[in-house]
């Protein structure tokens, strides 16, 4: 079924673009032409030939143009005047995708809310002190479902000051739907104790699908967009009704799996052969630009679902920043504010030095360094796991059984360790439940033994910077210690974003992360050292 989604409205294809590139599945071309159907489909593709390749002989040739358009008879009449409406709305794919849309809303109980990653139980209990000078630091929380992804962005105390809050008070935490059915505004004079203001429209740009026809490629200024980087956060959020929709992942006139995620496709493009998810030298994306490059998408002859989670799942920059090389700022009028890298914890650090860009100063030690969102589709890349052929949806997204009998992919989207049946006895069938349940724990244990280890160390090293900076220890010693900080902090971090506790990778979790200890033990020895000397000093005079 996650090919069959018509992923609601014609979203960025029909009536409103018209695209420079005919894109056709293999599958599609196989298919005898479907018989003509006399709804005026004849007359919208006088004009967009591009899309009558997509949809005549798919899964959705039957379906009308005014299933997902309104207004089409103004548009007609004058075409560059009268946009057609283009109707966003999970609802609409959910009258024939119906148990996809329930299990997408559906409140899985297993992801906590508002749980706290740097709580003692949390995921990184040392967060706090690690982060410090950071507005994570304020509220970082544990993901939970699709359904929460822009109501969970836009209630955290990190978030504009708490001034979005539940119309229900706490009771609202579970509810799901339209984003103004769930929040309420409580105006721009409202601000909570312990919050910063942070939010930018191409964060929203990940957790929504409702701005893919007002924003241009890459969130770029444009006459024709409504909104750009640089927009005002509470003006985007305010126009946000929907959480991520259908038409991130598939095609709405041919069915075809697909990917709309700007960054995304950048960085394919400029490494279409080498990129994390190329095999054999070869990506299955093909890029159609529209509108004169006012958007792009990615169109795929079989679903990838590794691809298509990327398009949320991965580290990239939506932040403004500072310049490694002169300290100077940089601001969400450049493009570096909207940036997937597509690196691994390994090769992050000398990518974002290459890039010019580090993300805020600690608040102690002064070292440069990077905040990370959840990078799970380049920790993944080149694990057992994805050298096997497995993707995302067949552990996350695995068949269930509607009450018709029928088999659908659950767009819930599980935690695989409270599901091993569905999600792992498919491919090992000669294991038991507690077995699997037991190989996954150890794996998880022994990375957070790590996570632990590494937080101790840097924790140390931020100790001893301000017990030598006080000891009267010389910059350019210190600058070392600050280098070091920058290397551990790059190779720790990243785990604390990832959310598989390393499972995704055990083996680049472990390199990370003892890398991470072993840089912050030789910061720490640079500066023990240096306060050695200037003790030794002092006792000479």
């Amino acid at each position: 079924m996650l090919k069959k989604r018509l992923a609601l409205a014609a979203a960025i294809i029909g009536g409103v673009a018209v695209l420079s590139i005919p894109a056709m599945t293999t599958a599609a071309k196989a298919k005898p032409a479907a018989k003509a159907v006399n709804d005026g489909r004849a007359k919208c593709y006088e004009c967009h030939d591009e899309v009558k390749a997509l949809k005549e002989g798919s899964k959705h040739a039957k379906l009308a143009c005014t299933a997902c358009h309104d207004k089409l008879d103004a548009h007609m009449k004058d075409p560059e005047k009268n946009k057609p409406v283009t109707l966003i709305d999970q609802a609409l794919c959910g009258k024939c995708h119906k148990e996809q849309y329930d299990s997408f809303l559906k409140v899985n109980y297993e992801g906590q809310a508002r749980k706290e990653k740097g709580a003692p139980t949390g995921r990184s209990p040392l967060q706090d002190k690690l982060l410090q000078g950071h507005g994570f630091t304020f509220e970082h929380a544990e993901p939970r479902g699709h359904a929460f992804m822009v109501t969970d962005q836009f209630i955290v105390d990190r978030f504009q000051g708490g001034r979005f809050q539940y119309k229900q008070g706490w009771k609202g935490v579970d509810s799901t739907g339209k984003t103004w059915d769930v929040l309420e505004d409580k105006g721009a004079g409202y601000k909570l104790k312990e919050t910063a203001m942070a939010g930018n429209p191409t964060c929203i740009q990940c957790k929504t699908s409702d701005h893919i026809l007002k924003m241009k490629f890459m969130g770029d200024k444009d006459p024709k967009a409504k909104w750009d980087r640089t927009s005002d956060v509470v003006a985007v959020a305010k126009d946000t009704n929907n959480p991520v929709g259908c038409i991130h992942c598939h095609d709405p006139h041919g069915t075809q799996p697909r990917v709309v995620r700007d960054a995304l496709i950048q960085a394919i493009e400029k490494d279409p052969t080498a990129n994390i998810f190329a095999k054999n030298g070869k990506t299955d994306l093909k890029v159609i630009s529209f509108r004169d490059g006012f958007r792009k998408i990615g169109v795929m002859q079989k679903t990838d679902s590794r691809m298509m989670c990327a398009q949320c799942h991965v580290e990239y920059n939506c932040n403004a920043g500072t310049q490694w090389s002169d300290a100077k700022k940089v601001g969400f009028d450049d493009g570096r504010t909207n940036h997937f890298p597509l690196k691994n914890s390994l090769q992050l650090l000398k990518h974002y030095k290459s890039l010019d860009f580090f993300d805020f100063k600690h608040a102690v030690t002064g070292a440069r360094l990077i905040k990370f969102q959840h990078p799970e589709a380049e920790t993944y890349a080149g694990s057992v796991h994805d050298k096997a052929g497995v993707q995302c949806h067949q552990c996350h997204m695995p068949k269930s059984k509607a009450k018709n009998g029928k088999m659908f992919s659950t767009h819930g989207v599980i935690r695989p360790r409270n599901h091993v049946k569905e999600s792992c006895l498919g491919c090992h069938p000669k294991a038991t439940v507690e077995q699997k349940l037991y190989q996954i724990d150890a794996i998880q244990n022994y990375i957070k033994g790590k996570m632990r280890k590494s937080e101790f160390w840097l924790g140390q090293l931020i100790d001893t910077y301000s017990a030598a900076q006080r000891a009267g220890v010389v910059d350019s010693v210190l600058a070392q210690a600050r280098e070091k900080h920058e290397e551990a902090h790059v190779l720790w971090e990243y785990w604390t974003a990832e959310n598989s506790e390393g499972f995704h990778n055990p083996d680049l979790a472990r390199e990370s992360l003892t890398g991470s200890i072993a840089a912050s033990k030789a910061g720490v020895k640079i500066l023990t050292d240096a306060m050695a000397v200037v003790k030794k000093d002092e006792v000479k005079k």
